[in-house]
Formats: structure tokens, sequence, C-alpha cells
């Protein structure tokens, strides 16, 4: 099956692409027209490096008739790509969050049902097996009924690997547009994608100028609160608050408490955690399975099988809405309703 990536922009691209080429069943073709030709991390230089197929423009890999497209772009530049993926009879995986605004998401919604072809936001974290586990003990009672999660979703500045993560023309915004997502998709598939009521946000930029001086006139630390019908609240430390010495990118964690128990979830525990003297650092061996080879590999198969793709579109536009209440509260300084536009 031929599949084709659309972008290297993200800092998930070259993962992404990393495990598309050891795959047999797998014929791989990518294009970056948008790169820096100076830029050696992106682009001919990052293809040729990983030894992959690569197309000058998203036109040339697109009229080879890809049956998949995976789009890691910027996320403004989300939206055209989808489309003419969409037009080309593609399926579509594309990078989160799905788009920056509603309009963009609910067109690439559009195209793609007009076109027939599935729409995947890439949501890697719901794949984990310890996170199923989680959702089957709160679908059968075990853990008897939720009563409030606390969600954390923090990372090194990712502006340190691609300078566009802090240009708002083309992220839409900082930390809690790159984190906010991961944990409300997290928490649409606990609460079947019921959706809050209202969304109240705070953040500051204090960590930019320590951390990355491009940073500065986004947020790089927030902490969102949802409140749902049912009267179950939830919190999101989406902040880029770990140093650049930190030896993870990052770390995703929940706490879940119910009148019966409380339950952590750790989306990448360590196995070991000690110190490397020679680089004078910390050390730490992770045990996480790889979710991105989960997500791809669900993914491929929606697309080889003919069925639905999720998390879908909708999911993605969910997920859009609590982020763009949670910026309109930051506006306010008031609680947002979550309502469809």
């Amino acid at each position: 099956m031929k599949v084709a990536v659309l972008s290297f922009a993200h800092v998930h691209a070259a993962a992404y692409l990393q495990l598309l080429r050891e795959r047999p069943d797998i014929e791989l073709i990518a294009a970056d027209p948008d790169a820096d030709p100076a830029d050696s991390t992106r682009g001919q230089a990052l293809a040729d490096e990983l030894g992959i197929s690569y197309r000058s423009s998203y036109e040339a890999a697109l009229a080879e008739q890809p049956r998949a497209v995976i789009i890691t772009s910027e996320n403004t530049r989300h939206r055209p790509l989808v489309e003419q993926a969409a037009a080309a009879g593609a399926h579509i995986l594309c990078e989160k969050p799905l788009a920056t605004t509603e309009p963009d998401a609910l067109a690439m919604i559009e195209a793609c049902e007009k076109a027939r072809v599935s729409l995947m936001t890439a949501y890697p974290v719901r794949f984990h097996p310890a996170f199923a586990a989680l959702r089957h003990s709160l679908t059968d009672g075990s853990l008897g009924r939720l009563l409030s999660v606390h969600g954390v979703n923090n990372s090194t500045p990712p502006a340190l690997e691609r300078a566009w993560f802090t240009d708002p023309a083309l992220s839409g915004g900082g930390a809690i547009m790159d984190h906010t997502v991961h944990i409300t998709d997290l928490l649409d598939v606990l609460l079947d994608g019921e959706q809050p009521t209202h969304v109240y946000a705070v953040a500051n930029d204090h960590l930019a100028p320590a951390q990355d001086k491009a940073a500065e006139g986004v947020e790089t630390a927030g902490l969102i609160t949802l409140t749902y019908p049912r009267g179950l609240v939830a919190t999101i430390d989406c902040s880029w608050s770990h140093p650049a010495t930190h030896p993870t990118w990052g770390g995703l964690t929940l706490t879940c408490v119910t009148d019966r128990a409380q339950v952590e979830f750790d989306a990448f525990p360590p196995l070991l955690t000690g110190y490397n003297t020679p680089q004078a650092a910390p050390r730490w061996e992770p045990a996480a399975t790889d979710l991105n080879a989960a997500m791809l590999s669900s993914f491929l198969t929606a697309v080889r099988t003919g069925q639905l793709a999720h998390p879908d579109g909708h999911a993605g536009l969910r997920t859009l809405r609590i982020v763009l209440a949670a910026y309109e509260s930051l506006l306010t300084g008031q609680p947002t309703a979550v309502t469809a536009r």
C-alpha cells in the first residue's frame, strides 16, 4: 500500500517516517516543499538521511494516488493539505490539533465525507493498553462513579526543535493549543463524547525567558478547568515546563477519582531511573508501549479494511472546541460555555 507523508514540520514527522519505512507492506513517499532548503532537519535532507523516496511538491506526491496520507504540517496548514488529499481520494491521518479554528475543522470533515475517505486525528495515547484497562474498569463499574480527573501533559518547549510552535500564525497558540488536546481526547473516550458545559483557563509565559526567547508572546504554561453536566470536574496542566536537560521530551498522566478509588494512569512510565555520570545528566529508560506505532497500525488497518478510522475528525473537532473555549476564557477572565457553533 502506498502511503505519503506530507510535510516534516511537526516534531513527530521523523518518528512516523522511521516507523513506516520499516513496514514491508508500505511503499512510502514523502514531500516537504515548505521547508527551508538550508534546514538539515527537514525536506530532502531528512528524506535522504532516512532513506525515504522524496517528491518535490505535495501535488507530485498526490499525483501518485497514495491510498493513505499522513499530514504533519504546521497546525494552520492542515486544512489545505487535508482538502487536497481528500480530493485525491486518499484516507487521511492528520496531526493534532485537527485545526486551529472551528470553520477549518468543519471544512476538513466535510471534504473527507464528500470524498468518502476517512479522516483520523493523531491521538496516540488512547491506544495505550493501560488506558484501555482504565476505560474498561470505569465502564464495567468496578471503580464506581467517576467524580474528577486531573490530567497533566508537560514537555520541553517544542520550539527548541521547530520554531513555528511559537508563531501563532502557524501554531494557533502556545502550550494550550499544543497540549490540552491529548488530555481532552482521553476525557472524550472516558465520557463517551460528552462535552463540558464550561471551560475556565489561566495561563502565563513565565517559562519563556529561561527556556526559549522565541516563545515570548504565547503561553508556555496553562491550567484548564472543565465542568461537565453530570457534575464531574476535570483539570488539565498543559505546560511546556520541562527544561531542555530533562531526560525525556515530556510526560502525560491522569489521576481519576471515583467514589470507590483513586486511579493513576501514566502514559510514559520509567523502567529505570538513574544518573549518567559521563553526560552529567539524569538517565531515564522508558517502559511504555510505542504509541505512535499502535496509532499508525490502527490507521493503516482501517484503510486496508475499509473501516472508519478512530479517533475521527469529529473527535478532533470536539477537543478543538474545548481549546477555543479556553482561549476565550483567557480573554474574558471568566468561564466560557462550550457550544457547537
